[in-house]
């Protein structure tokens, strides 16, 4: 059994993860309690509101908890941290005819897990990731993403080409070539996937000609808008035909 390993920092090999402070871990036990391993908390944790309702979701659940500074000081690098949350890495059940977030060979674990927070945040709970990419159960992932990626569905493909042939939304690949501009173009009221590349080197020109190709204007005193922020602006942008 995993709870009976000797647990060590995080390693992508390991069949396990963690949770880093209270508001991720609440986020873990609340949606994900089946594989939850145990909620391992600092003596120097101190009551409030938010610690009782982690302490009462825990107890309702029947999740060990565990008081255990040596063990957070050993898994926990270089921050103050009183909270961690252990389980068990797992599949998402994905849900097909949903809208989707595309994310292509994603590098930056801040990047990913803001990214999950501002999907939440506007109610599209699919995320498609291309690989190689990030490890998105890292747990730097997981604290950048304040626990959303416990409400998220998440799929991974190999190759760009493997999810053309899965996915049947209408897709809109964000490029700086696109050749619509964000806002000032007609959007389909149908299911869609927003496409995005790595952080650096963006969408291959490939893809200029498959279904959309869509730009956000911005000012030619940037090259470009980082990822997370493009990825919030179209959401907001295509959030605005569900009402």
């Amino acid at each position: 059994m995993i709870e009976e390993l000797k647990l060590a920092k995080y390693d992508k090999d390991n069949a396990y993860s963690y949770a880093f402070g209270i508001f991720p871990t609440f986020e873990l036990v609340k949606n994900c309690s089946d594989k939850v391993i145990k909620v391992i908390l600092s003596t120097k944790l101190k009551m409030s509101p938010d610690v009782n309702k982690l302490l009462e979701i825990c107890n309702e659940k029947n999740i060990k908890i565990e008081y255990n500074d040596k063990l957070i000081n050993r898994l926990v690098s270089k921050e103050n941290c009183f909270v961690v949350g252990v389980f068990e890495k797992y599949d998402s059940k994905f849900i097909s005819n949903k809208n989707n977030i595309v994310l292509v060979n994603p590098s930056d674990m801040g990047n990913m897990g803001t990214i999950m927070r501002t999907m939440l945040g506007f109610n599209v709970e699919n995320l498609i990731i291309i690989k190689p990419a990030v490890d998105y159960f890292n747990p730097k992932v997981i604290r950048a993403s304040m626990g959303a990626i416990f409400s998220l569905k998440i799929k991974e493909f190999d190759s760009i080409s493997e999810y053309l042939n899965y996915s049947k939304n209408k897709k809109y690949f964000f490029m700086l070539k696109g050749k619509n501009i964000l806002g000032k173009f007609d959007i389909d009221n149908k299911k869609y996937d927003l496409i995005f590349g790595n952080e650096a080197s963006g969408l291959p020109d490939n893809l200029l000609d498959y279904d959309e190709s869509v730009v956000i204007e911005h000012s030619k005193k940037i090259d470009s808008l980082n990822l997370p922020i493009s990825v919030g602006i179209a959401l907001y942008e295509f959030n605005k035909i569900s009402k």
